[in-house]
């Protein structure tokens, strides 16, 4: 993991001499393990872990103006010094326009301003400390430094309500810890801290301008194109020198063997339309985007791409069939894993701690097994699907703007999927009541259903059923029919009360805050499955969740993300204006999720999770019963329809809360007590609604 991490107090020289240390309650010297200091006191800053010397720049105006920039940042350092000429004014929008994806921190005076993401894939944490505030990139080092207890009700609202806002709120899983909402920066003046909003939200009350789906389409591939071309134009990195041969194995294999990706630049191949756009762009523009020459494979400029094919669970043959046909541009070094029943989900349960749970935790070793044979830098289409297709909801938008006709073909795909003559009327129905209902109404209705645990019109019947059930402002999660009542009325009276606090909402359309929601969820689901399959010195580079990226798909006309087949033919296009054509037939082709590999893992790891879920610890927190999870298991196990994704953000809670409290490092030193997150541990709980609410 890497991180940065700083503060501002109240007083200057509060926190220690020369930003070599700060101090703490009791007058001891804390600073975070394995740091190297950006600047000093009265706020310093630190960063913290393996960063590479290109990933951390730091340029000055003057003694008490400087701006740092930690990530892959495609501004010169002439712009980075007008831009924090400009944010001395207060100017904040602009330090996020630069592509790359990066964290920027500037200091002008005593005023400190960090500058989280769009999509939340880079998100920034802050807490109290010491009379003032302390900020990181992590919200684990900080609940290390104010020995942080569990948060239980954020918990729950996690397992509860995970695509809610108005239930997580800017809470973290440790009590204390808070996060600076996607799209915000965390502004602080000698201590005090404040968070501001630097990206406009679309209006409620008039219709959005009519947009040009050309010039929108154009932007998108200029901003796609700049952001693949930054990452090449970064110095290349050669993890290790092979240390030599060994006998039966060749140079990959020794590679793999000792955790080691290959030198230069890679990128995933999976046959969809994301990974292939991304190894097209890079294998295409300038710049020798492949290995570097004399290491590895030989294959000099070609651009390696992985390919995983899953032995143990078919039904991908169409996808693996076309991801072989785009290997065969000659600027491809096409490489395919193959993994059997040892890498299905839930196969293995042992991994790193991350700073937060997701559902990837039970997935990282099959991601960890094909990062293995990647590239020091490596492409992934993560967040393509959230920053490109509509959410069901925007239809409830396109009605707000009087603009039927373009539910047109969206309902005559459902209607010819389902084979219903009804599912018209049911979805325009659906959309009408979404497009007329109060955010804060939506937010009550579902605080009424978790109270009254009514899950059982969430069961999706096919793409009908799920699109259906996603034309509210809020829903329940899939794990939350497993919650204890207490856990899920302490949700429902988050619920209410974040509906009391904003009656008017978050000012949005319902279509564009729930793909706002999808968009947070799953660039911090990404953050999490980055660290849980970490391989020493890799990058992963998700294009899609750049800053610049996710601004000009968010231009993207809704009538246009509406239409069947609409990321495909967008992303085609914006091959064809960067010169790439000659796709192989059945580009874009949805690729329908399939729960065999999950429901092969279940089966495959019954009685490990029988034990995992013998004596949980979120049974000890008050939020599941251990016997009702243990059924839901082996039911799943054995076929039942229910809702696997619900299974899988149980287990990865639990395991990440196991893999916490058997932790005995800390992120700081130079402390008597070795402060530490949890120190005492989960006491049994009862009666969560009396810290609730």
């Amino acid at each position: 993991m890497r991180w940065l991490v700083g503060w501002s107090s109240a007083a200057a020289g509060a926190f220690g001499t020369g930003g070599a240390g700060a101090t703490g309650y009791d007058g001891e010297t804390v600073h975070p393990v394995g740091s190297q200091l950006l600047w000093g006191d009265p706020d310093p800053l630190w960063a913290v872990g393996d960063w590479r010397p290109d990933e951390v720049r730091v340029v000055r105006a003057d003694a008490q103006t400087r701006i740092a920039v930690l990530g892959i940042c495609g501004a010169s350092d002439e712009e980075l010094r007008l831009g924090l000429l400009t944010a001395r004014g207060g100017a904040l929008r602009h330090l996020t326009a630069w592509p790359g994806s990066y964290t920027a921190v500037v200091q002008a005076g005593r005023r400190v301003t960090v500058c989280g993401d769009l999509a939340g894939a880079r998100p920034v944490f802050h807490t109290p400390w010491a009379g003032g505030t302390a900020y990181a990139t992590a919200a684990l080092p900080l609940a290390d430094l104010i020995e942080a207890n569990l948060d239980f009700g954020h918990l729950a609202a996690l397992l509860a309500a995970p695509d809610v806002p108005a239930a997580l709120l800017d809470s973290t899983p440790y009590d204390g810890v808070r996060r600076v909402p996607p799209g915000h920066a965390l502004v602080l003046r000698t201590g005090a801290r404040e968070i501001a909003a630097y990206e406009q939200a679309a209006s409620l009350v008039m219709a959005a301008p009519p947009a040009d789906p050309a010039g929108a389409v154009d932007a998108v591939r200029d901003a796609l194109v700049e952001a693949v071309r930054v990452r090449l134009s970064a110095p290349r990195h050669v993890p290790d020198i092979d240390p030599g041969p060994v006998p039966g194995m060749g140079p990959a294999e020794r590679r793999a063997a000792r955790g080691m990706p290959v030198p230069g630049i890679g990128a995933d191949l999976s046959g969809g339309p994301a990974s292939g756009t991304l190894a097209l762009l890079a294998a295409g523009l300038p710049g020798m985007p492949g290995t570097v020459l004399g290491h590895g494979t030989g294959a000099g400029e070609r651009l390696l791409a992985v390919t995983f094919n899953d032995l143990a669970v078919g039904g991908r043959e169409a996808e693996l069939e076309r991801a072989g046909t785009l290997a065969a541009n000659p600027r491809l070094h096409h490489i395919v894993v193959t993994g059997g029943a040892e890498l299905l989900p839930y196969a293995d349960l042992d991994g790193p701690l991350t700073d937060e749970p997701a559902p990837s935790l039970v997935t990282a070793g099959r991601h960890r097994a094909r990062l293995a044979s990647g590239s020091a830098d490596h492409f992934t289409g993560y967040g393509a699907r959230q920053v490109l297709d509509a959410h069901p909801a925007r239809l409830a938008d396109l009605l707000m703007d009087r603009k039927r006709r373009h539910l047109v073909r969206p309902v005559a795909a459902l209607t010819k999927a389902d084979g219903s003559v009804m599912v018209p009327a049911r979805v325009y129905g659906a959309a009408r009541r979404l497009a007329r209902t109060p955010y804060r109404a939506g937010v009550e209705a579902l605080a009424e259903r978790l109270l009254r645990r009514r899950f059982d019109e969430d069961e999706p019947a096919g793409a009908v059923g799920a699109s259906l059930a996603a034309l509210t402002w809020a829903r329940p999660g899939p794990a939350a029919r497993w919650l204890t009542g207490e856990a899920l009325a302490e949700v429902s009276v988050l619920l209410q009360g974040s509906a009391n606090r904003s009656a008017m909402g978050p000012g949005q359309r319902p279509g564009d805050h729930r793909a706002r929601a999808a968009l947070a969820r799953h660039a911090a689901g990404i953050r999490v499955l980055e660290q849980a399959a970490e391989i020493r010195s890799q990058r992963l580079h998700a294009p899609f969740l750049d800053n610049q990226v996710v601004r000009a798909c968010r231009e993207l006309p809704e009538s246009l993300r509406v239409q069947p087949g609409a990321r495909a033919a967008i992303l085609r296009t914006v091959l064809e204006g960067a010169g790439v054509t000659g796709l192989p037939p059945g580009w874009g082709a949805p690729s329908h999720a399939t729960t065999t590999a999950a429901r092969a893992g279940l089966r495959m790891a019954a009685d490990s999770l029988d034990a995992l879920f013998t004596t949980p610890l979120l049974a000890e927190a008050g939020l599941i019963e251990a016997r009702v999870v243990r059924a839901a298991l082996r039911g799943a196990a054995a076929g039942e329809p229910l809702p696997l994704d619900g299974l899988a953000e149980l287990v990865s809670a639990e395991l990440w809360l196991r893999r916490l409290l058997a932790r005995r490092g800390t992120c700081w030193t130079g402390t008597p007590g070795r402060a530490r997150a949890v120190p005492a541990g989960i006491a049994p709980r009862r009666g969560a609604l009396a810290s609730g609410g």
